[in-house]
């Protein structure tokens, strides 16, 4: 991580409007197909969790903006990709645990065992470190939701995924997911070209 120029980068005008909003935070939700995420899970007898994250950080890994963010009052450049996910310990509390972004879908699955297998057991939050760019997820899957809206914490201005339960249909499978960014780091266009391009990565992912 390391910071940057806001004015030779494409966000110079949403650092100087953005960065001084007390609301900078942008909530999108997109009601998803995950027909063939859910295909795989049942097939191939793997987590569609860790499908659902891998599909986000490869859709997210074609914007350059996901390697921007806001970070205090200035703007920070990252050179990898990571997803957090929310996981259980054996007494029932939750931590968070940061996946490494991989193209590769084995690589990926792999370390999502290996790394969520470690924070259950010992119970404390894996952090990979300012190297990564962090998109943060939480599947919210006892409850059908339509939508999650987060608040403004001042302090974690990463972009946020959260789902419920999916709805099981006689042929198809749909889940509502909701996208939460900070306006410095992206504008409309990009968050639903990123909402457009997951879709395309649920419909082609293959394991």
């Amino acid at each position: 991580m390391r910071a940057v120029n806001p004015q030779e980068t494409n966000r110079a005008k949403a650092f100087e409007l953005w960065m001084r909003s007390p609301m900078p935070m942008v909530t999108m939700t997109k009601c998803f197909d995950i027909t063939r995420l859910r295909r795989i899970a049942r097939r191939r007898g793997v987590k569609l969790n860790m499908l659902m994250c891998y599909a986000i950080g490869r859709a997210a890994n074609d914007f350059q903006e996901f390697y921007l963010l806001p970070v205090g009052d200035k703007l920070m450049q990252f050179d990898h990709l990571a997803v957090n996910t929310i996981v259980m310990t054996p007494s029932g509390d939750i931590v968070t645990c940061d996946i490494p972004y991989s193209e590769d879908i084995h690589t990926f699955a792999a370390d999502y065992l290996r790394l969520t297998a470690q924070a259950s057991c010992s119970g404390e939050d894996f952090n990979l470190g300012d190297d990564y760019m962090v998109i943060g997820t939480s599947a919210l899957t006892k409850c059908e939701l339509e939508s999650v809206v987060n608040i403004y914490a001042g302090f974690y201005n990463n972009p946020f995924v959260v789902w419920g339960k999916y709805r099981k249909g006689l042929f198809r499978t749909k889940l509502p997911i909701s996208f939460q960014f900070h306006h410095t780091q992206m504008d409309g266009p990009i968050s639903t070209g990123f909402l457009n391009r997951l879709q395309e990565v649920f419909d082609r992912i293959d394991y």
